[in-house]
């Protein structure tokens, strides 16, 4: 399809129109930011590794049938997707205490959670995407009720399928943010799913395989995103 204006630039891919109504073409950036945009950077060749590894996993979540954007994978930063209407909410699944949760909860970061905990925040960054209920969702329009369970019974599904996917190439899925669009009157998954939206630990070594590493400025970024990819790419 041909590449048209761009109509959306976020903090990690643009989007250009095509010359369908029905589909859009996104591009992955090496930007990369943290704590809802307070920290920028760059991460050399992380639209290149995010847009194929977005590609393995929404390929394998479409053959499991889990719907999603994904078209095809059009270049090394690039691919076709489904034109969504995205509803406003992150869904975030925790299977071992990190990140947000340990600061909010006083948790010792590795805690193994008895059952995975799904959250709902607010996708606003100037607001530092508040958590939300339910109640948030249905009152104020972003979702039907309908949609909020096809939402978390389509999040469980992922959760169950990439705990897989991800342990059989040696990495422990601690936790991963999800982000669900309206396509002709579907609920579908939208957006990605890399280092930047999962997190990833080696198993039996702990050792930190995602954007934590750019967060904490760990060091060796790149390396553990390529390395990611070479896993999944098996």
């Amino acid at each position: 399809m041909e590449k048209g204006k761009q109509i959306y630039e976020g903090k990690a891919k643009i989007l250009y129109e095509t010359d369908s109504p029905d589909y859009l073409i996104q591009y992955f950036k090496d930007d990369a930011t943290a704590f809802n945009a307070k920290k920028r950077g760059t991460i050399q060749d992380k639209g290149i590794f995010n847009n194929k590894i977005s590609t393995k996993i929404f390929e394998y979540l479409e053959a499991e049938g889990i719907p999603t954007h994904y078209e095809k994978t059009l270049n090394d930063r690039e691919m076709l997707v489904k034109r969504v209407e995205i509803v406003p909410i992150e869904v975030i699944i925790r299977n071992v205490a990190a990140g947000s949760l340990c600061r909010l909860l006083k948790l010792e970061e590795g805690l193994k959670l008895s059952e995975p905990i799904l959250d709902f925040c607010y996708k606003k960054d100037e607001l530092d995407d508040p958590l939300v209920s339910e109640y948030h969702v249905r009152a104020l329009g972003w979702a039907t009720d309908e949609e909020i369970q096809e939402i978390k019974k389509y999040t469980f599904k992922v959760n169950e399928l990439m705990t897989k996917f991800f342990l059989a190439v040696n990495l422990d899925l601690i936790d991963f943010k999800l982000e669900f669009g309206r396509f002709k009157g579907k609920i579908i998954l939208a957006d990605e799913m890399s280092p930047d939206t999962c997190r990833l630990w080696e198993v039996g070594t702990g050792k930190k395989m995602d954007k934590d590493r750019f967060r904490r400025d760990m060091g060796n970024v790149e390396e553990a995103y390529q390395e990611v990819l070479s896993r999944v790419s098996k």
